[in-house]
């Protein structure tokens, strides 16, 4: 028995085997969970193919996270799959390369607000459209790059992680009279397909590698997989709006 026995889970961001909600997929199943995957656009053939590679092949559903019609059609969509659900994982993020970098002060609104759109306000957004199928108790839970300081290159998508992180939290304030947690794992930096459309996104990875207490592994996905897994699970019953921190211990150490 897995501590997901039984559990239905839809995964969001699946889109190579270096993704953290790929492993996060393969391990749930591992664990017991049945698993329906979702993506969008030019993104479905790749996580469909990414879906066959899985213990068990799982189903993909189309979401658009900005997309209104999407959004509407959601908890029909799942429904064709699971009658309810016990866990969601956010891990959708993008902005577009001129709110990356170092063009912090250039960048437009126009590009801000679809950082902030895909990156933050799309946890509410799926969480809101799916809360008729999560189950009383149920968990939803994201992925973020510690929002509480400003980073090297990452810029606006820093910015939109801060919303995200505090999105979080009020829909742990008015969701949990139903039983649903929302908490978020905070990774260091992998290398994943987001990563690398980050320039520069290798001073940050030799931050991690000097500092971590525990070290860090860059291309390990593992640790903040089963991080995900635990809090899908029934063993943090209490806790939401929560932080967790997987990332070798970097958050907790000075400049």
């Amino acid at each position: 028995m897995g501590i997901l026995e039984g559990k239905k889970i839809l995964i969001t961001g699946v889109l190579t085997e270096a993704s953290i909600a790929y492993t996060a997929a393969r391990i749930a199943q591992e664990q017991g969970a049945e698993v329906i995957l979702s993506s969008f656009g030019r993104m479905l053939p790749i996580t469909e193919k990414m879906s066959s590679r899985l213990p068990k092949k799982a189903e993909v559903i189309e979401l658009d996270a900005t997309d209104p019609e999407h959004l509407a059609k959601l908890s029909e969509r799942v429904g064709e799959h699971f009658d309810s659900l016990d866990g969601i994982v956010h891990a959708i993020a993008f902005a577009p390369q001129s709110a990356l970098g170092g063009n912090f002060l250039q960048t437009e609104w126009s590009d801000v607000s679809n950082a902030v759109e895909v990156s933050a306000y799309s946890l509410k957004s799926i969480t809101a459209a799916l809360q008729d199928k999560l189950n009383n108790p149920s968990s939803v839970v994201g992925l973020t790059f510690d929002a509480s300081l400003s980073w090297p290159v990452y810029d606006w998508m820093g910015v939109a992680k801060a919303a995200f992180e505090s999105t979080s939290r009020y829909l742990a304030r008015y969701l949990g009279a139903e039983g649903i947690r929302v908490n978020l794992v905070s990774a260091g930096p992998l290398r994943t397909t987001a990563a690398k459309g980050i320039p520069g996104f290798a001073t940050m990875e030799e931050l991690w590698t000097d500092r971590a207490p525990l070290g860090w592994n860059l291309t390990d996905t593992e640790p903040a997989a089963k991080a995900i897994i635990a809090l899908l699970s029934d063993f943090f019953p209490a806790t939401t709006g929560e932080i967790v921190h997987v990332d070798g211990g970097l958050h907790s150490t000075g400049a």
